[in-house]
């Protein structure tokens, strides 16, 4: 026999088998690859329920591909392929989560009971507590994630689809009262189909009563961070899993009130590929963002370093923490610029509104630390034209908000060149009062030709947002500091300037509207904008004679991405300065001054 056929035969025997051994994994249940896992927390007997074993194989679901046991495991129960993201345990989920040996359970021995004697009650709940190794729906205790202390709480699915009972409700108001207590963080991981029928009107008053201690927990000003898992649906979606100060989700999870069965039954259409999915939710401004498995713990370890009083929070009043924000200190020359030839209001309006021009995020990069962007209004939709989320600026935490445009065609399309719907409005303002919540100061960065304008925008209320923005933005106890770095357009600026302190780069503009618009309503001519731009005084050299902003950032020559980290090292000096000076102001005195401010003009 020939080398080359001795091959072939080798080649052919082989593909043989290993389809042979596929074919017949692939007829294998899916249940039957399942058995116990091993439980290392505080030594408790090991609970029943989906695991992997060792040394077998599982078909992802998603794709079909044949995963090794350990691999899977290894990957915390993520397809290498495709990503999917198969579900865990309450158990396996505080293992991946949780520093070794730290979570110490509470309530474990709480059980439900047939409280309207609903016919076969007992037996289902019997089957759950066989079939999940747990008592009931959810886990609790405390815990600590890379060293920093939380309550937790882990719903399960396998117990009776994770459904709401009155033990279910008793429990999650007991970790959050626990928490309000004790002024610890909570985390709660929801996966659950929704209230327990067999529990009737009982399990539907456990969605008012979970949300009733969370309220006490959040009155405390304590973190409450909401992990939606596959699936959340039901009267748990319409409580407890909802009113986070911030919701993530896993990728794909089905997350819902109603059903898409009931949905589509009700209003007689097939529903959208990917409706109710963690990524729809996103899109529609529902929940702040998604989050793979692998990154989970760091995003939860770094929202709970981040509201960590460790971390020198300003605590007004308190003048001895001045001494604990970041020394800052410009390199560069103050009379940088000096020499430069002085320019006409309309050749600043130009460069406002250049290409070349550095973006909100541009600055966010480049002047703050590990920002961390949170998404959407919680109402309707995430607006892409305004960007916000939390950074840290010398170790403090500071929430960030800005209006963004894009860089090229498809970025300004989906940015709405900067301008600003009724939702991007709502989204700033609920940042801002989450900002006020921890004590986090307020940066805003403007650039915008005006807020959004059209049908859409005027259906949803645009006026109003801003108007809304106008009236709470007054009143936020917490420093607060505007930077115009482009083009500051009409009330659509103003939306996100209400602050202790205005500040603007030295080629921005800030107008009642655009000088285009000025020329065609006064003089009937928008032919007329550049004689428009300089009898509206819209230059920072302007306004700062005019007591409308605080500062001028000095440009040597127009701001773009080469020369940013010069321009954002002054920026970072002048910011160490407005928290130092902050920081020995009561939360009173700092609204009072905003208002006082408003109030010349």
């Amino acid at each position: 026999m020939k080398p080359s056929d001795f091959t072939q035969l080798t080649d052919t025997i082989s593909n043989s088998i290993s389809q042979t051994i596929s074919n017949t994994l692939s007829s294998i249940p899916l249940n039957s690859l399942f058995k116990k896992p091993k439980n290392e927390l505080e030594g408790e007997q090991q609970a029943q329920g989906p695991s992997v074993p060792d040394d077998l194989w599982i078909k992802c679901p998603a794709c079909k591909t044949m995963l090794l046991s350990s691999d899977l495991r290894e990957d915390l129960f993520v397809c290498r392929k495709c990503g999917h993201h198969f579900k865990v345990t309450a158990r396996q989920r505080i293992r991946i989560l949780t520093d070794r040996h730290s979570f110490h359970e509470r309530d474990k021995e709480l059980e439900s009971v047939n409280l309207i004697d609903f016919p076969g009650y007992d037996k289902k709940l019997e089957n759950a507590r066989k079939n999940s190794g747990e008592k009931e729906s959810v886990v609790w205790g405390t815990a600590e994630i890379d060293g920093n202390p939380c309550v937790l709480c882990v719903m399960d699915s396998n117990f009776m689809a994770g459904s709401m009972g009155t033990i279910t409700g008793e429990k999650i108001s007991r970790a959050f009262e626990y928490a309000a207590d004790h002024r610890l963080p909570a985390v709660v991981f929801t996966a659950s189909g929704g209230a327990r029928m067999q529990e009737g009107i009982v399990s539907l008053m456990q969605m008012a009563k979970t949300a009733a201690a969370l309220k006490k927990h959040s009155d405390a000003g304590l973190l409450y961070i909401s992990v939606l898992t596959d699936p959340t649906t039901g009267g748990v979606t319409a409580s407890f899993a909802m009113l986070g100060d911030i919701i993530l989700a896993e990728p794909g999870a089905l997350i819902g009130f109603a059903g898409a069965r009931v949905i589509e039954q009700t209003i007689g259409q097939k529903l959208p590929e990917g409706f109710q999915r963690a990524e729809f939710l996103v899109e529609k401004g529902i929940i702040d963002g998604v989050v793979e498995r692998q990154e989970l713990k760091e995003t939860v370890w770094k929202l709970l370093n981040i509201h960590q009083d460790a971390l020198q929070y300003i605590h007004y009043g308190d003048t001895q923490n001045v001494e604990n924000l970041p020394e800052i200190r410009n390199s560069r020359g103050k009379a940088a610029g000096c020499d430069k030839k002085e320019l006409t209001a309309w050749e600043r309006v130009e460069i406002s509104r250049s290409k070349e021009r550095p973006t909100t995020l541009s600055y966010v990069q480049q002047v703050f630390d590990d920002f961390l962007e949170l998404h959407g209004d919680r109402a309707f939709r995430d607006d892409g034209a305004v960007i916000g989320g939390i950074a840290m600026f010398g170790g403090q935490p500071v929430t960030v908000i800005g209006q963004q445009k894009g860089k090229n065609v498809k970025e300004n399309i989906y940015r709405n060149f900067g301008m600003a719907s009724p939702e991007g409005y709502r989204k700033a303002l609920r940042l801002m009062k989450q900002a006020e919540k921890f004590g986090r100061p307020v940066v805003t960065f403007v650039d915008t030709p005006g807020a959004a304008c059209g049908i859409e925008a005027e259906e949803r209320g645009q006026g109003e947002a801003i108007a809304r923005n106008l009236l709470e933005m007054s009143g936020i106890q917490t420093p607060m500091v505007s930077i115009l770095i482009g083009e500051g357009g009409s009330g659509g600026a103003l939306g996100l300037a209400v602050t202790d302190e205005v500040w603007m780069m030295e080629n921005a503009t800030y107008s009642i509207l655009s000088p285009e618009g000025f020329a065609s309503i006064l003089w009937k001519d928008g032919k007329r904008a550049k004689e428009a731009s300089e009898v509206m005084k819209i230059t920072a050299k302007d306004l700062k004679k005019l007591q409308i902003i605080e500062k001028v950032i000095r440009e040597p020559e127009p701001a773009n991405e080469e020369n940013l980290p010069e321009i954002a090292e002054e920026i970072r000096e002048d910011l160490d300065g407005f928290l130092r000076k902050s920081c020995q102001k009561t939360r009173e005195q700092i609204v009072e001054e905003r208002y006082e401010r408003f109030r010349r003009m």
